[in-house]
Parts: structure tokens; sequence; C-alpha cells
């Protein structure tokens, strides 16, 4: 008997204008995608990766979302010989694909700071209903300590995609810390091993930014193992890019709908030692207002449901658009936001995993 080594249904994550088929498994194999009549693999300089514990395979968007199906191929291997390897025999397994093709009425949900816990936020999805993409924004383990904790993020995948829809991720402060953080960025979406992007789905782009940790990196805390203030001066120069590349990404012809996603609200300055980075992220807020000009920033990060506009008690920074910060855990239970997003405004569902709608809002779009 073949037996089937995947732990869960892949998570299709968009990153730029491919998606990247992830896929969660128990034991070292061979994986590959096939779409029609064409493969595409996990390889790293044209060999078949199999000392990982999770799969990436790169495919494009246009194809994927043409053929609206594809093929997970797996080959457990026995012995991994220099010559003549040995192997099991493939095998095989079809999921259907949804993509993103309405002009109007897209829906998303968003849930961030699980911290470990998947039968909340599954809920939470759940009782918002279908939905066209998700958002997972940020501390979906509680840390990095154990290879095991990135498990939550493709159970919760599993349970709300089954495979079927897009999902757009971003790193938390959290997923910082422990022996693992470091490898992160293999076991999550990325682009080039980095942990910011953009991404365009349907009518909607987006802009994944990563504030790192929450501390200055000389905080006690962290022992000395992150060097934060470097990536965020990074991420400076990419919005900088992104801006000069806008034809290409914001401008882009069909986009009618511009997101940030960010785990940490970064224009909202906390008490010390959580106030950093003031004239970076304060530069960051600048080149979004007065270039890309986004609908709708979505966050997670402090526990809580807020939705604040450009002005208001939580823009210490120059807000450039409304905050949605969209998650609250205690134990098992959790709290969400569902958005649609329509031709002149975003309608947001605040709802728990009870079931119960906690907040309905409508945001004007600019």
């Amino acid at each position: 008997m073949v037996i089937f080594m995947i732990k869960t249904a892949p998570a299709v994550f968009a990153v730029g204008k491919n998606y990247q088929i992830m896929v969660p498994v128990s034991k070292p194999s061979l994986m590959w995608v096939k779409i029609g009549d064409k493969c595409y693999y996990d390889e790293l300089n044209g060999i078949m990766r199999s000392i990982t514990t999770v799969h990436r395979i790169t495919v494009p968007m246009e194809v994927l979302d043409s053929a609206k199906s594809y093929t997970v191929c797996e080959k457990i291997l026995i012995e991994r010989k220099p010559y003549f390897p040995t192997s099991k025999p493939t095998t095989e397994k079809t999921y259907k694909f949804r993509p993103v093709t309405k002009r109007t009425g897209i829906r998303a949900f968003h849930i961030a700071d699980a911290h470990n816990y998947v039968e909340g936020p599954v809920n939470s999805a759940k009782a918002y209903g279908k939905m066209d993409f998700l958002i997972m924004n940020g501390d979906i383990p509680d840390h990095s300590g154990s290879i095991k904790n990135f498990d939550t993020i493709y159970k919760i995948a599993a349970k709300v995609t089954k495979g079927r829809i897009p999902i757009v991720f971003s790193r938390g402060n959290h997923d910082l810390r422990g022996f693992f953080a470091e490898k992160i960025a293999e076991y999550t979406p990325s682009e080039n091993l980095n942990t910011y992007y953009t991404f365009r789905l349907g009518s909607i782009w987006g802009i994944v930014l990563d504030c790192g940790e929450d501390k200055d990196d000389s905080h006690e805390e962290y022992g000395q193992t992150v060097a934060c203030h470097q990536f965020r001066e990074k991420q400076t120069e990419f919005i900088k890019e992104v801006i000069k590349n806008k034809s290409n990404e914001y401008a882009e012809s069909g986009v009618k709908t511009r997101l940030v996603i960010s785990h940490n609200p970064f224009t909202y300055l906390q008490n010390p030692p959580f106030d950093i980075e003031r004239e970076t992220f304060g530069e960051w807020a600048k080149l979004l207002k007065d270039n890309i000009k986004p609908d709708l920033m979505i966050c997670g990060h402090i526990h809580g449901v807020f939705i604040k506009y450009e002005g208001e008690d939580f823009d210490h920074l120059g807000q450039p658009c409304p905050l949605v910060i969209g998650s609250d855990i205690k134990d098992n239970y959790f709290v969400g936001a569902g958005f649609e997003f329509s031709k002149n405004n975003i309608k947001v569902d605040i709802l728990d995993s009870c079931g119960k709608n906690l907040l309905t809002e409508n945001i004007k779009k600019q």
C-alpha cells in the first residue's frame, strides 16, 4: 500500500505574482506539483529537496488561476544514497483551486495572534463563512523554539482553506524568538527569503511589511539574538523600490484596492519600551501615504479589536489610511476580522469563535 506522508492540505500563499504552494510532511520526501501537463518542483539549484519538513513549490499565478486545480506529487525516500537512491512509488493528490477573479465583493478573513491555538481561530473564520482569501498576520505559533510550532500555521490554513483558496502571510514578533526563528523564512512564504513583499489577488494589491521585534535590539529579553533595526532600514529601501516600480505594482491596470498588511501597527506608539523606530516607521508611513495611498492597513499584535482613522488617538506617526486591528485571544476564545472589499467601501465584521458578530463598520475607500 502506498502511504501519503502529507500532514495537512497544502497552503497556497500569494507572494508577488506567484503562488508558493507549501506542504508539511512527516518523512523525508521529494515533492512536485503538476498543473496540466507541466510539473513544478521543490528544487534548489537543480537538486530536489528532501531534508525539510515543509515543501515549497512556486508556480505562476496566471497558470494556477487558469487551471483551477493542481496535483501534489510525493515520493517518499527510503535512502538517498550517492548512487541509485531508493524511494517508494509516487503518490498523487489533486486539489481544486478557486482564484480571486471578482472585481468587487471580495471577501477575506484575518487571523493573527493565534499563539499556537487552532480551534478558536478556525471557528472564528468559519463563523465568517465563504471567503476568497485568508490573511494570516503574525504570531500564529507562540514562538519558534520548536520546529513543531510551525505546524500550527498549516493546521489553521488547512482547516480554513483546504488548499483551495489563496493565503496572505505576515511574520509576527513572537516568530523571531527561539532556536528555529532563523529558519522561519524557509518554513513560511517569503520572497528570496525576505519576509516582506507585495502581492496581487484579482483587483486587490497589497504590501506585506515586517516590523520585526517590538522592542529595541539591545533589550535584554533578546540576548543579542536580533538585528531588526538594519532589517527595517532594508524595508525602507524596499518600499522606495515598489514606488519606483508602481506601474507593475499598485498602479497596475485593474487594481481597485490597496492594502498594507503588518503584524505590528507601526504608526501607533505604545508605552516604553515599545515606542521604537519613530523615524523609520514615520518614514514608512509618509512613503505609503504620499505615494501608494492605501485604502486600509490591517494589523494584529496588541490583542484587541480597534478601527481607527487618520488623526485619531492611535495615529502617532502619520497613519496613511484607516487602520483595523483585528485579533484577540484568551485561551481558545478568539476574535478575528472579516473584510468585504467593494467598489467604494470596505465592510468590516468582527467575529468571535462562538459565532457572534461583535462589530460591523463600513470604511469608505480613498
